[in-house]
């Protein structure tokens, strides 16, 4: 008996010295298990049904609005299709016909892109993305 005693303390007295030293210099293999075990507690929690921004699934209340996303994305669109998109495409045109003529053709097919992007940036915006709340 007093030999099953001295095993089980030992075990016990051996796992106790573990934990310490895994808590005071845990090795690479221990760090990416409570990593991994960090990531999967995250996933299961964030997976409930009230993670849903629309609040479509099951039963939930919560409400997305997006009246100042679209204040905000109006208000840039409006900057983008005036004076300033006009002063954007010019100098993109501009800096393209010099980077082309200075042999800079990736940089010049770059600006190209900027230029044309800034003149039809509501077009791409209204086919790619929902744009019912953004006004025209």
């Amino acid at each position: 008996m007093k030999k099953l005693v001295k095993i089980v303390s030992e075990k016990i007295k051996t796992a106790c010295q573990y934990t310490a030293a895994s808590f005071a210099a845990p090795s690479e293999a221990q760090v990416r298990t409570i990593i991994f075990l960090a990531g999967i507690s995250m996933l299961a929690i964030s997976l409930s049904l009230d993670a849903t921004a629309q609040g479509t699934g099951g039963n939930t209340s919560t409400k997305y609005n997006d009246a100042k996303v679209a204040n905000a994305v109006n208000a840039i669109m409006t900057y983008l299709e005036g004076s300033f998109g006009a002063l954007v495409m010019a100098a993109a045109g501009i800096g393209a016909i010099m980077s082309a003529a200075f042999g800079q053709y990736k940089a010049a097919l770059s600006l190209m892109m900027v230029a044309v992007g800034a003149f039809i940036l509501r077009s791409l915006m209204s086919t790619f993305f929902n744009d019912t709340n953004i006004q025209d």
